[in-house]
């Protein structure tokens, strides 16, 4: 097995010779997330799913926190798979914090990726009044750091029903805290540090492939006045909202996204 396969437990489904769609999980999660998605997506494309390093089954000894201290550091692990498997003309699909990640990659090897699907993404998670609100102030998020110290699984607890949204299932919520849990503390922290410090609003001016946003109507990270933001900052984007809670739409609301994907893809 290569070394950036096993390295980030890379897995390729679906059909040959077809376009290929490359999804990245989010912060806290790994590949079988998108698991509810892949029925419909296998018959019509070839699906390259991955683990971050440090996130799911991936290599934990390839972890390195100076590289992933930031998103240009999850970047590379996309570039580096898309580069070890040959993939050409790639859509990523990537959810929540990997949405920018997926755009650092894109503007760094434009001639690859062409397109990027978004679900419920955010380039900034702090407030900057009176021109922005990511919805959280820095002393909140740097409470929500110093829980990760303090007691790690009251911290997974809480945070899991926020994300998911508290009006979804028991199983999904359980599912996704149970995901945290599972994440090396160190890898987690340094993780959240990187997703919800950073500031990447100046970056979306230079995504120029064509970009589709998901956006839940009731989301508790990402509210529909970032998707807009969004939207509104990117040239070559379509924002689409969902009516429904959480910030998982892959999960919750998988159905109702579908349609929108494929003819996105399609286009």
């Amino acid at each position: 097995m290569d070394m950036v396969t096993k390295r980030n437990n890379v897995k390729v489904l679906g059909k040959n010779n077809a376009p290929t769609l490359l999804l990245a999980h989010g912060f806290g999660c790994d590949q079988n997330m998108w698991r509810f998605l892949l029925p419909s997506l296998e018959a019509h494309y070839q699906i390259v799913l991955f683990d971050y390093v440090g996130s799911g089954n991936s290599l934990l000894t390839d972890y390195s926190k100076e590289q992933y201290s930031s998103l240009e550091g999850y970047a590379k692990d996309i570039i580096d798979i898309i580069a070890e498997l040959k993939l050409k003309d790639v859509t990523v699909f990537a959810h929540s914090v990997s949405s920018i990640i997926a755009s650092i990659a894109a503007i760094e090897i434009p001639q690859i990726i062409n397109k990027i699907i978004m679900v419920c993404p955010s380039p900034c998670f702090l407030n900057f009044p009176p021109e922005y609100e990511g919805g959280f102030d820095r002393s909140d998020l740097e409470e929500l750091i110093e829980l990760m110290d303090k007691n790690y699984i009251g911290w997974a607890n809480y945070l899991a029903p926020l994300v998911m949204g508290t009006s979804q299932s028991q199983e999904l919520i359980g599912e996704l805290s149970g995901s945290f849990c599972s994440t090396d503390p160190v890898v987690a922290k340094t993780f959240a540090k990187a997703t919800f410090f950073s500031d990447h609003r100046d970056m979306l001016k230079n995504i120029s492939c064509p970009v589709q946003i998901l956006q839940s109507s009731s989301d508790a990270l990402a509210s529909v006045s970032v998707g807009q933001y969004m939207a509104d900052n990117i040239a070559d984007s379509e924002l689409i909202i969902v009516e429904a809670e959480g910030h998982c739409l892959h999960m919750t609301n998988h159905q109702d996204i579908m349609p929108a994907v494929i003819k996105f893809i399609e286009s």
